[in-house]
């Protein structure tokens, strides 16, 4: 069963760039969803059907990607939320996972990476 991802990034191409590694890496996606920051993602959660992956940035404008899974969470939504961001360190880790996050994928990054590190959240 394919999934829908929500792609939150304030840069349309690291949201193509994204589409480009899942459909690369053979993951099952359905609908590819977009927004370009967190309170567009919380938007598009309120209107959609069905979101079963999100993966978000960290740093935009309006509502960072921290914030945005503090607050998904805090609506009740309960899919896997993956950071995919240039922050790194053990510090910045533990924030996104203290807000909900399920995942930390590092920018650059190669679809094996990404469907390593999605594999446990997307269907084969």
């Amino acid at each position: 069963m394919s999934m829908n991802v929500l792609l939150v990034d304030d840069s349309a191409v690291m949201r193509k760039v994204l589409t480009r590694a899942l459909r690369q890496a053979g993951l099952d996606v359905g609908d590819i969803l977009e927004a370009g920051d967190g309170l567009e993602a919380l938007s598009v959660l309120e209107s959609s059907s069905g979101v079963d992956l999100v993966l978000s940035d960290w740093n935009m404008p309006n509502m960072n990607g921290v914030d945005f899974v503090a607050q998904a969470r805090g609506k009740g939504y309960d899919m896997p939320i993956v950071m995919v961001t240039t922050e790194s360190g053990d510090d910045r880790v533990a924030q996104a996972n203290e807000a909900g996050a399920n995942g930390f994928i590092h920018k650059p990054f190669t679809p094996e990476r990404l469907a390593e590190a999605l594999g446990q959240f997307v269907p084969a």
